[in-house]
């Protein structure tokens, strides 16, 4: 089985972006983050003609997300408690015996800016969900785009960024939080040492230099690490696709067995 996140940055956007890619690449499950389009906006009959079922929490020119399976799939959860206010952030769907959650946490803006603190808040909430509702002896994946650096390792400055939005140890330790509530970060799992990224800044050649951050996470409890067999950030979906400007995410893909 072929899971998978991805950012898109506006689906309306990149709408055929994303059919390429699914066509080329073939996952099963998909997290999309970034929607940017009101649920009846929605292209649910592009992805059926594509082979996929759909479940979506959109918003309008913000946020969105959705989980694309080839197989049916039932929504069960279409928001964060408490934090509604934050917007379409989260959508949680079972398929077959696992539960499938993406999200768009929020990005924070700055150290100074009310949004971090707010950014904090939603993450609490996170946690609080995971310890209230989910089970980490069963399969379930928690995938998206975490506006978080989780290590060093992650950044191509840390030196430079240290300490500032999306390096700060409250948003690191917020995120280990979620690991030590039993999840595994699946790229991790496999490229300990490797230094790889997942978004890059349209401006300054960000993608070309590799001055880029990995934010887009694979999470998975025991049951699904177990089974992990590869895993890879697609950067050729970075680049421009026949003309077709690309998301400044990369789609981040594993095989499970």
């Amino acid at each position: 089985m072929k899971i998978a996140t991805w950012n898109i940055n506006g689906l309306r956007a990149r709408l055929s972006v994303v059919q390429r890619w699914l066509d080329a690449r073939q996952p099963d499950i998909v997290g999309l983050q970034e929607l940017k389009l009101a649920d009846n906006a929605f292209p649910v009959e592009v992805f059926v003609e594509s082979g996929y079922h759909a479940v979506f929490h959109g918003q309008k020119s913000w946020n969105g997300v959705a989980i694309l399976s080839k197989t049916p799939l039932v929504m069960t959860r279409r928001e964060l408690p408490g934090q509604t206010t934050f917007g379409a952030r989260l959508i949680t769907a079972t398929i077959g015996d696992l539960s499938f959650t993406t999200v768009y946490c929020p990005n924070g803006k700055a150290l100074d800016h009310a949004d971090y603190e707010r950014k904090l808040a939603w993450f609490d909430s996170l946690i609080g969900l995971l310890e209230d509702e989910c089970d980490r002896e069963q399969p379930l994946i928690l995938c998206g785009d975490f506006n978080v650096v989780p290590a060093a390792i992650d950044s191509w400055n840390e030196t430079r960024f240290k300490d500032d939005i999306f390096h700060t140890e409250a948003e690191r330790h917020r995120l280990q939080r979620i690991l030590d509530w039993g999840l595994v970060d699946l790229f991790r799992q496999q490229h300990q040492t490797v230094q790889a990224f997942s978004w890059w800044d349209y401006r300054a050649g960000a993608f070309h230099r590799n001055h880029g951050l990995r934010i887009d996470l694979l999470l998975g409890t025991p049951p699904v690490a177990a089974r992990l067999r590869h895993i890879e950030i697609d950067r050729e979906y970075r680049k421009k696709q026949a003309g077709l400007t690309a998301s400044d995410h990369a789609p981040v893909v594993a095989d499970l067995e």
